[in-house]
């Protein structure tokens, strides 16, 4: 069977790390080559998965012709990331780019472009996909268990996104990392809206359907010395009812470790029904109507090809099987439209229709 050649290119978002983990661990998948205008942001990723010095670049485009990748792994700023697929796409590799899709719908659109014209596939990864808890949520809304889908609330985010590295190692970010770090610059996409309301967005219209919302309405914390949100809250109308997703960098804890107070996650409400499945945990809890007092369900095990997006990509163009909802532009399409219209409704302190 065939082996799967894979590239990563560009560190800026340190989940490079963890998507290179998972294509180290595949038994049909190997790391030809990784690229980065930065050469010391390559020097863990080097030493952990044993590359050779001539299987590490600094020039993206030495790195595509000379190991000729199936699949590039793009990790750029959110701002940037137009920009990578179109420097990448005329290379003729799948790519999955780490999330969010875009800065921006009009640079989804032009990534959309740009790979549609090489006939290559276009993943975007989400992590939170692959939490137990969001599979077993949405195996339990398609058997219909709380009928059609009409609410999401979410909560996410984190300590903050220089507070780990990659495969979640813990750290303690200085003043100068945080004055370097695009994930604190506005003009990178930095901001804890950008970074996480995606996964509210993406995976509540995957929950929701495919729903498409009315109008946004969005509020962010902008009162201290950065430049950028902490907390955001955004309110979405849908014909069906109203949606919630809030952003936060601080939280008291990393939901991967010990909750925090709210917890990090997803409530759904159906016409027959309510889950809530929390980030990470070992059950979800549903209500019916049958019962109403409420249950716990265990979180189903995932197994292959449904673990992690390298693995499911590779599946997916082996077989023809459709990739899962929030890696597929229709999907993270959606999501975005919602996320552009939040960040325009807090510029602007009012509610706006959704754009696009």
């Amino acid at each position: 069977m065939k082996r799967w050649r894979i590239a990563g290119i560009n560190f800026d978002h340190f989940h490079m790390g963890d998507l290179l983990r998972q294509t180290s661990e595949h038994p049909r998948a190997e790391i030809v080559g990784i690229s980065d205008e930065k050469p010391e942001r390559m020097v863990e990723a080097a030493r952990n998965f044993s590359l050779r010095a001539d299987q590490v670049f600094g020039d993206y485009r030495t790195c595509l012709e000379t190991t000729k990748p199936d699949i590039v792994i793009l990790c750029p700023a959110a701002s940037r990331h137009g920009e990578w697929v179109e420097k990448v796409a005329p290379f003729g590799a799948h790519i999955i780019m780490e999330k969010p899709f875009a800065g921006s719908l009009a640079e989804a659109d032009a990534m959309v472009a740009a790979m549609r014209a090489t006939g290559r596939q276009l993943a975007i990864n989400w992590p939170l996909v692959w939490d137990a808890g969001q599979q077993t949520a949405h195996r339990l809304i398609k058997e219909g268990v709380i009928g059609e889908v009409l609410e999401f609330q979410h909560t996410g985010g984190n300590r903050g996104p220089l507070y780990h590295g990659a495969d979640k190692i813990e750290k303690e970010p200085t003043a100068a990392e945080k004055a370097a770090s695009w994930f604190y610059s506005k003009g990178q996409g930095g901001g804890s809206l950008l970074d996480y309301m995606g996964y509210g967005t993406t995976l509540g219209t995957w929950h929701l359907g495919g729903k498409v919302p009315l109008e946004v309405t969005c509020t962010w914390d902008l009162s201290g010395a950065l430049e950028v949100d902490e907390h955001s809250i955004t309110v979405i109308r849908y014909t069906c009812g109203l949606s919630k997703t809030e952003t936060r960098w601080g939280t008291f804890t990393d939901p991967w470790t010990y909750q925090p107070q709210p917890k990090c996650g997803f409530v759904l409400k159906g016409r027959d029904g309510t889950i809530s499945c929390h980030d990470y945990e070992p059950v979800i809890r549903v209500q019916t109507r049958a019962r109403p007092e409420g249950f716990d369900v265990p979180v189903d095990v995932i197994n292959a090809p449904n673990r992690n997006p390298v693995e499911h990509l590779i599946h997916s163009l082996e077989t023809g099987a459709p990739l899962i909802g929030p890696l597929t532009i229709d999907i993270s399409r959606i999501g975005q439209q919602i996320v552009d219209t939040a960040y325009r409704s807090a510029q602007e302190k009012r509610t706006l229709p959704l754009v696009g």
